[in-house]
């Protein structure tokens, strides 16, 4: 047996074959650059944070508050009086029991040359008495009377409620005041509305003596009565073929009949037209 194999055989092999040119793979002139470019711009730990990052003690844990802001202790300075010495003096020497009323006479004789704020009334002593036998000839009940007589009334906002639970709102710009009716002006055209009409006449005018120069023989100036003889006109034929349109039979079998009931609905339609666009155009030429 021969130690030799062949390879199978194939009709395909007996084909001549063409041998193929390889197009060169396309390479970019910038490759190297970009190349560069990517490998300048690479920073190590760029987006993800540094490699290895320092272990926070075990003392230094978060504490209550720790985060607040913390405004500083404002620490008001105590007022010392260069009369100080004096004050104290005066209430040794003096053995009477309203020695505090005698202390705040001496602070309020020299408030203003210190430049000082009014000094307001101290807090009476335990030992001290008060006044007694004070009394007024003043008539309380004749001056709240007067003084109620002589006083304005409140005034009252006006309110509305829109709830049932008694929600109040002010009236005045609710809308349920009619407070536009007396105005000035109410009831009386815009101004800008007078503006409005009187450019519309001026251009009507310019087309009006624009037509009478241009097309004086081409087109006919009519009246407003001939106007409406023409509207009524129009309207009285659509009544009589819509009379005709009425009169027609329920069925439409035959083509003569279908005929007339298609013509009948297109002049209608044309009259309708017509009609509609002589109302809407006040035009004096036809």
């Amino acid at each position: 047996m021969s130690n030799f194999i062949y390879p199978q055989e194939s009709i395909y092999n007996l084909l001549t074959r063409e041998e193929v040119i390889k197009v060169p793979r396309y390479m970019s002139k910038f490759r190297e650059q970009v190349k560069l470019e990517k490998r300048v711009n690479k920073f190590p730990h760029k987006t993800m944070g540094p490699a290895k990052v320092d272990v926070p003690l075990a003392t230094n844990f978060l504490q209550k508050h720790s985060n607040e802001l913390k405004l500083p202790k404002i620490v008001q300075p105590v007022y010392m009086s260069k009369f100080r010495e004096q004050v104290k003096l005066e209430e040794r020497v003096n053995k009477s029991p309203n020695k505090t009323m005698l202390a705040t006479n001496v602070l309020q004789k020299h408030s203003k040359e210190l430049k000082l704020p009014k000094i307001v009334q101290p807090v009476s002593a335990r030992t001290e008495k008060p006044l007694m036998g004070l009394y007024t000839n003043k008539n309380f009940i004749k001056s709240n009377a007067i003084e109620n007589i002589m006083s304005l009334p409140k005034i009252v906002q006006p309110v509305y409620v829109d709830t049932k639970k008694g929600d109040k709102q002010p009236l005045e710009n609710s809308g349920l005041i009619p407070k536009f009716i007396k105005k000035k002006d109410y009831g009386q055209t815009p101004e800008y509305l007078l503006q409005r009409r009187e450019e519309v006449r001026k251009a009507q005018e310019e087309y009006d003596n624009y037509v009478k120069e241009h097309m004086r023989g081409a087109m006919k100036e009519i009246s407003a009565e001939e106007r409406h003889h023409i509207i009524q006109a129009l309207k009285k034929d659509w009544d009589d073929l819509h009379h005709q349109y009425q009169s027609l039979p329920f069925v439409t079998d035959t083509a003569p009949k279908k005929y007339r009931k298609e013509r009948l609905e297109l002049e209608m339609m044309q009259l309708e037209r017509d009609i509609d666009m002589v109302e809407r155009h006040k035009f004096r030429h036809c």
